[in-house]
């Protein structure tokens, strides 16, 4: 009986040690999913105009979003390029922090430029912001290129 106590404690005890790490990973890994996915949708083929966005994205930018400050081709290319560039850098854990700010202004933006977005997807983009914002405090855990740098400059 004492072993399988032993054992059970054992368990528990390397499951709390790695938990963390494993979680902030499943925070960024689920985060920069939906944004990339999002990122692929507004990809268009090389000879629309303009270069690179699919006709739906452009009619989304232009008369659906309103993106405050910006023109919508400036929007449209800049929002296409943050949803496939950083979740990349979230899913490496590279500048994770910064990165993980990034997106949740980023999501931010997206809530107050697009007022369909409150019938519907206002609650996925609540536990989106949430979720980045435990990695932007917490930070990226130690499975992330960002962990492997700090080691490295001990």
């Amino acid at each position: 009986m004492d072993r399988i106590i032993q054992l059970y404690n054992q368990i528990f005890a390397i499951l709390h040690k790695y938990s963390s790490d494993i979680f902030k990973l499943f925070l960024r890994l689920y985060v920069a999913d939906v944004f990339f996915r999002s990122g692929l949708t507004k990809l268009g083929s090389w000879d629309s105009t303009p270069p690179f966005l699919s006709t739906g994205a452009q009619y989304l930018f232009a008369n659906e979003y309103q993106v405050p400050f910006l023109p919508w081709e400036w929007a449209a290319y800049l929002g296409t390029a943050a949803e496939l560039i950083l979740p990349v850098l979230l899913v490496l854990g590279l500048a994770t922090r910064m990165v993980a700010l990034k997106l949740f202004v980023f999501n931010i933006i997206a809530v107050i430029s697009y007022p369909a977005i409150w019938q519907s997807g206002y609650y996925d983009h609540k536990l989106w912001g949430i979720m980045l914002l435990v990695v932007v405090i917490y930070g990226q855990g130690r499975v992330s290129i960002d962990s492997l740098i700090c080691k490295n400059r001990k």
